[in-house]
């Protein structure tokens, strides 16, 4: 198996993805909080429970700060949907906190566009 250190045990260059994302979420598809792409979580300090799986664990130490769930997503290699379902375990737990994207009056607001492309420009 040549899974480079990053792409974490469900990933292989040769097969793809050895996991169903489905068998990471448990066959869930409906989080129990309600988290869009935008939603920040952040991590509180307290540890997981122990019926929770190695992604979990993942997903905790990528909320070290506040953290998009698009951009745990990414990182993650999941579809967001089961991003979503592992990180509302997570907020159930008590692990992290989830906070609902913040925008001005107008989401379509020419500076707040430019903004985020500014952003998206310094990343890339």
């Amino acid at each position: 198996m040549n899974a480079s250190p990053q792409d974490g045990p469900w990933l292989d260059d040769a097969a793809g993805r050895l996991i169903r994302p489905y068998t990471v979420s448990g066959g869930r598809t409906k989080p129990t909080t309600a988290l869009d792409l935008l939603s920040m979580v952040r991590a509180t300090g307290s540890g997981l429970q122990p019926h929770m799986g190695p992604e979990h664990g993942l997903a905790l130490r990528l909320c070290a700060g506040p953290t998009s769930v698009a951009e745990i997503a990414a990182h993650l290699r999941l579809p967001a949907v089961v991003t979503k379902v592992l990180l509302s375990d997570l907020v159930d737990c008590g692990a992290l906190t989830a906070r609902a994207p913040r925008f001005h009056t107008n989401p379509s607001d020419r500076s707040l566009l430019e903004a985020v492309l500014d952003g998206l420009r310094q990343r890339l």
